[in-house]
């Protein structure tokens, strides 16, 4: 069994880049953002998935064919500092309207990201505004400049012949089928990418990929060829972060070495350095883990990093010791 690296003597500050979307990228960066406290970390960007098309993302991505701002205002939300200043603009900004009018479920921040969008005309500059007003501590990129949509190979979803594979089509549908996912591609297939995600991967000391929904927000940027390109070419060292049990829907049945055979099905040959999990939610599943992280050559680390309160949740500040951890073990 592989324990907690232990830090090392004075290792110099770390530049990473954070790859997810929703709420386990969201906890990532909570995590991620303790450590620019304590100089472990001294740069942090947020590429995120934009493929979302259900509830207010949705409506807005339909309405004005924008990218869909939920995860990266969620995102955003996370990189407010903990201070009266940055909790009161993550509240504006994760508000979600009530009433029974048409502005019912949309949610603050997402109107102030697409008015952003359509005054500057740019979606990087616009993101980096909204940072700003936010006192964000990092920076927040879409994972590429045109909204794509998530497609799906799911079996099980015809009666008469339970192995024949299904097309799903969409975030949400994907994300709740009653199926079994088996491969997932992203359409249009090689969409535009920033020149400034490129350059983050490139510059960066360590890529964080997951936790979150596995299909849906962690495995869509392997898909996009820049990106798994530029995560190819990096001297960054990626660090996958296991989910700490099944999704209904996406991962069903899935064990912790279910959920790293995906990825690397979807990435052949992706250099991966370290593979975080939690040790007690690994449970009977140890051994598996065990031989498929040793097959990929990559490093496996068990540590504490669950949430005490029973919720399938990682605990930002145990999450935040054991990135320091890792990268001090370098």
């Amino acid at each position: 069994m592989t324990t907690p690296a232990q830090p090392g003597a004075e290792q110099r500050a770390q530049s990473v880049v954070a790859l997810g979307g929703g709420h386990g990228l969201f906890g990532s960066l909570s995590a991620l953002r303790q450590l620019l406290d304590d100089l472990t970390v001294d740069q942090l960007t947020a590429v995120v998935t934009v493929a979302d098309n259900g509830g207010s993302s949705g409506r807005l991505r339909g309405e004005f064919g924008v990218l869909p701002p939920g995860d990266l205002r969620m995102a955003l939300a996370a990189l407010c500092g903990d201070h009266e200043w940055g909790d009161t603009w993550a509240r504006v900004l994760q508000h979600r309207f009530a009433g029974d009018g048409e502005m019912r479920g949309h949610v603050v921040g997402n109107l102030l990201i697409v008015g952003l969008w359509e005054l500057l005309g740019d979606h990087v500059d616009a993101l980096d505004w909204v940072g700003r007003l936010l006192g964000a501590r990092g920076r927040v990129l879409p994972m590429a400049l045109e909204p794509m949509d998530i497609t799906a190979d799911v079996r099980g979803l015809d009666p008469t012949d339970p192995d024949a594979l299904t097309k799903v089509r969409g975030q949400v549908e994907v994300a709740t089928t009653d199926g079994v996912i088996t491969s997932i591609a992203l359409e249009p297939a090689e969409p535009a990418v920033s020149p400034a995600v490129l350059q983050v991967i490139e510059d960066a000391d360590w890529a964080v990929l997951g936790p979150g929904s596995w299909f849906t927000s962690v495995l869509p940027h392997l898909m996009v060829p820049a990106l798994r390109a530029a995560l190819s070419r990096t001297a960054a060292r990626l660090v996958v972060v296991l989910n700490l049990e099944e999704q209904a829907g996406e991962t069903g049945g899935f064990a912790p070495a279910d959920h790293l055979t995906a990825l690397v099905e979807h990435a052949p040959g992706l250099e991966i350095h370290s593979v975080l999990a939690d040790r007690r939610s690994v449970g009977d599943g140890l051994a598996d883990l065990e031989e498929t992280v040793a097959a990929i050559g990559a490093r496996l680390v068990l540590d504490d990093v669950a949430a005490d309160d029973g919720t399938p949740r990682h605990d930002a500040t145990k999450l935040a010791r054991a990135y320091a951890r890792i990268f001090a073990a370098g």
